[in-house]
């Protein structure tokens, strides 16, 4: 019985600092929360077949700095850049536009990930309280690289 309670109290202690959850929220979520407690918008665009997106997700975006951070400063949208379901932001409702068969990219993905005419994948696109672009990155980006990005935004805002 004293080991199974040792045991249990053990997974306790751990279990909270080892699985930080990014709270991750919808455009109309972060739109409406942002109207009580304005903080920029990091947006994470991504598809199902990108093996960066993926590396981001399971390395970058499982740091617990970068969680902390992300939580506590900012309202984190995950957007898949070849979802179907029409999007409404900042009084705008965005679309699903096919390039082919079984290809396309959504609108708001174009709206928010397109650098120097290209979107690519992955990219993060952050906005301030106004939803105006503040700062936009083509590429991985490291648990590292993300942690100042972060901080200087913080600081800024």
């Amino acid at each position: 019985m004293k080991k199974t309670v040792v045991i249990l109290l053990f997974w306790i202690m751990v279990i909270p600092s080892g699985f930080a959850q990014l709270r991750t929220y919808s455009f109309e979520e972060a739109e409406k929360l942002a109207i009580e407690n304005p903080k920029p918008t990091f947006v994470f665009i991504h598809t199902s077949w990108c093996k960066y997106c993926k590396l981001m997700e399971n390395s970058t975006f499982k740091n617990p700095e970068v969680i902390r951070l992300l939580n506590e400063n900012f309202y984190f949208v995950s957007l898949d850049a070849e979802s179907k379901k029409p999007i409404t932001f900042n009084k705008h409702t965005f679309e699903y536009k096919p390039k082919g068969q079984n290809t396309g990219v959504h609108e708001l993905a174009e709206a928010l990930g397109t650098i120097d005419g290209i979107v690519s994948y992955p990219s993060i696109a952050i906005l301030d309280t106004n939803q105006t672009i503040l700062y936009q990155q083509s590429s991985y980006i490291d648990s590292r690289k993300i942690l100042v990005l972060l901080k200087e935004i913080t600081k800024r805002h």
